[in-house]
């Protein structure tokens, strides 16, 4: 052995302690990449679908990756301070090539520990809404609601949202805190239509399909009072009375449940339109052409 590292020291001109560092590198990369073939053979031989065994061998090839750095820089620094810092400085260098990555798992640990929402929360967040169906280390998935579907129904897509995005983005829970949302249906009628008798049909209307029953309003408010500064004066439904250029509109305001909204609004709509249609002196408005003749409907010229 010595005259081999001997032969090796007059050959290439290194010292002893050099080429043990570059044998035992050597060594190392030979050992990781007989490893790194018979993990892939085990994926390739085990792995029921293409896409998990690609999967499977990405993950063998970075982690082996990640070992042969640390093993072979633990070979050419010499004491443990310089060790401790080359982790350090691989430590560094990981997290900024992987930045997405650990702010994705940051973001898990934040919804496992403030949990801002929770599986089968009705949230919105990017421009996106949806039930939370699962919650994993990388990514939150949603069951999609709206977007061409009225009503906040559901589409049926799943959509993946990185798990930064709790930092990044405003996030709107419906499912939290108060329990329920405010619900508006908008009826125009016309300027020639009884406004104060169609007001008070809807409010009887409204009140009968859209009260929340039993104080549930009430003692949900009590409850999200008691986490949050939360506070109405008024729960129950109501309707407010304001002017549109083609006629008189009427809003309704109720509570109901996020995911009961379309139900509710069909209640609603189908009581409207048969009372309505009992009603002589009440119209439903929409946008209309008039053509004005200043000879006729004018107050005429002055004197």
């Amino acid at each position: 052995m010595d005259s081999v590292l001997g032969f090796l020291e007059d050959s290439i001109g290194l010292g002893e302690a050099a080429i043990y560092r570059l044998g035992s590198s050597f060594a190392i990369a030979i050992g990781l990449f007989v490893l790194n073939r018979v993990l892939n053979r085990i994926a390739a031989k085990w792995g029921k679908e293409p896409k998990g065994s690609f999967r499977a061998r990405k993950i063998i090839g970075y982690a082996t990756g990640i070992l042969a750095g640390i093993l072979i820089g633990g070979v050419w620094l010499e004491s443990v301070g310089a060790f401790t810092t080359f982790l350090g400085l691989l430590s560094a260098g990981v997290a900024i090539a992987l930045r997405d990555v650990v702010a994705d798992i940051a973001g898990w640990a934040f919804i496992l520990v403030r949990k801002p929402f929770d599986l089968e929360d009705r949230i919105e967040s990017m421009g996106i809404k949806g039930d939370v169906v699962d919650i994993r280390l990388f990514k939150t998935t949603l069951l999609e609601v709206g977007n061409w579907v009225d009503a906040e129904q559901s589409t049926g897509r799943i959509v993946h949202l990185p798990n930064k995005f709790v930092f990044a983005e405003p996030i709107a829970n419906y499912s939290r805190g108060f329990h329920y949302i405010w619900n508006e249906i908008k009826v125009l009628i016309t300027f020639e239509s009884d406004w104060e008798r169609a007001k008070a049909l809807l409010r009887d209307i409204v009140e009968r399909h859209g009260a929340v029953p039993g104080g549930k309003a009430r003692d949900a408010l009590k409850e999200a009072s008691g986490r949050l500064l939360i506070s109405y004066n008024v729960t129950t439904p109501t309707v407010y009375t304001s002017v549109r250029d083609s006629g008189i509109l009427l809003t309704l305001r109720y509570l109901c449940e996020p995911r009961q909204r379309r139900k509710t609004e069909e209640s609603i709509w189908e009581e409207i339109l048969r009372a309505f249609a009992r009603e002589e002196r009440i119209d439903l408005a929409y946008p209309t052409t008039r053509f004005y003749r200043a000879g006729e409907e004018g107050k005429g010229p002055p004197d």
